[in-house]
């Protein structure tokens, strides 16, 4: 890790380019502030296969409200397949979006609003789709799915396909086995909002749900596809 004298500190386990694509290697550059993204790295690593690079951008300064000019801060010219942001700051976060919109570089801010060509802004991290464009990355995280087996009436396991980059999706699937059916959905809600690390306080007041609930809930209906799934092929 390299730290710098405006507090930014650079992590990185990066290898050799060329080596890394002729391994199928997606590099990730992680944008964080106060260690916000330690949760998601950890859950990349854990569960991402050994199919990602990352290289981590901290930025631990307090900063004030406004920022007139984040070029002390985010580097003018970066190389990475996608960014990751999890920045605080808003202007970061438009301006970081900016410098990927215009690397070509598609950018994953999840619960932001921004408006850039290229920016995927789900409210969680559990809620993005697939695309294409987003390589390995989107292909092991996103929306989960999960592939259930039954015995009797109770679960006898659940594997993940796709899930949170938190990994909350699998810590909360091995809990679950040996669980009665007709309970799993509503205990693998449960479980998740126990281990899910978005921010409880984004109170949307309009769907009145936290990011944390909403993750519940779609990890609910995420099982309850598996489950017709199951069901179907029997």
């Amino acid at each position: 890790m390299h730290t710098m004298s405006n507090g930014l500190s650079i992590c990185s386990d990066s290898s050799d380019p060329a080596l890394r694509h002729a391994n199928g290697v997606q590099k990730l550059l992680v944008f964080q502030q106060n260690a916000k993204a330690e949760n998601k790295v950890r859950g990349i690593q854990k569960h991402g296969q050994n199919l990602f690079e990352l290289e981590i951008i901290s930025i631990e300064s307090a900063l004030p409200p406004v920022l007139d000019d984040s070029s002390e801060y985010l580097p003018s010219q970066f190389q990475a397949d996608l960014v990751l942001d999890y920045l605080k700051h808003p202007d970061l976060s438009h301006d970081l979006a900016v410098l990927c919109k215009k690397g070509g570089i598609p950018l994953v801010a999840s619960g932001k609003k921004i408006h850039a060509q290229g920016a995927f802004t789900p409210p969680t991290c559990c809620a993005l789709l697939r695309d294409f464009r987003l390589g390995s990355y989107g292909e092991h995280f996103g929306v989960p799915e999960f592939a259930i087996e039954i015995e009797g009436e109770r679960i006898r396991k659940i594997t993940v396909l796709r899930g949170a980059p938190c990994g909350a999706s699998w810590e909360a699937a091995t809990r679950l086995t040996g669980a009665p059916v007709e309970d799993a959905a509503i205990r693998l809600g449960l479980e998740v909002q126990f281990f899910c690390t978005a921010d409880p306080s984004g109170w949307d007041p309009i769907h009145g749900k936290s990011p944390v609930h909403l993750a519940a809930e779609i990890h609910r209906a995420s099982f309850g596809r598996a489950l017709q799934i199951n069901r179907s092929s029997r």
